[in-house]
């Protein structure tokens, strides 16, 4: 099954604990980040007062007790995209309460973990997050079977993974 709109939302309005995500690939390709994307690469960073629609989303959660989290694989040198996404993104996201953290594969082995992007919800609800080889979000699918391997390729993954403030300083 597909979830898109309101059913998509809803996954995060009936999460009753936690959100999480595992996300792989090297560049996502979203419109609407597109004229950000463009100015980012001619030099412009993210102003310190940012803020977004997301970034209240998690401060309500996180004053609900609800956590959000994710792990982003990442292989250096980094993409255009990713040194994009950690200072529009990923900075700001942190100071809102998410818990954002980084597995680098660059010089070692994968533990593990697919290649495919998914939520999570409370461990028990997984969507997988289908896209194209350019990063272009092909849609989002209700996984039906078991969650259990993706609760284990969480655990290796927050295990693996150092948190994103760790990673971009060091």
């Amino acid at each position: 099954m597909h979830l898109d709109g309101d059913a998509w939302n809803d996954c995060f309005d009936s999460m009753a604990r936690e959100a999480w995500r595992l996300e792989t690939l090297p560049v996502y390709t979203m419109p609407q980040e597109a004229e950000k994307l463009k100015r980012f690469l001619a030099g412009e960073k993210s102003p310190d007062d940012y803020t977004s629609a997301w970034m209240d989303e998690v401060r309500q959660w996180a004053s609900e007790g609800k956590s959000v989290g994710r792990v982003h694989v990442v292989t250096r040198p980094l993409s255009d995209y990713l040194r994009f996404e950690f200072e529009y993104y990923y900075r700001h996201h942190v100071k809102a309460g998410e818990d954002i953290r980084i597995l680098d594969l660059t010089e070692r082995e994968n533990p593990g973990l697919p290649d495919q992007d998914f939520w999570m919800f409370d461990e028990s609800k997984v969507v997988l997050m289908n896209y194209r080889a350019d990063g272009t979000q092909i849609n989002r699918e209700l996984y039906e079977g078991d969650p259990e391997p993706y609760r284990q390729w969480k655990r290796i993954a927050v295990a693996e993974s150092v948190p994103f403030l760790e990673y971009v300083s060091g």
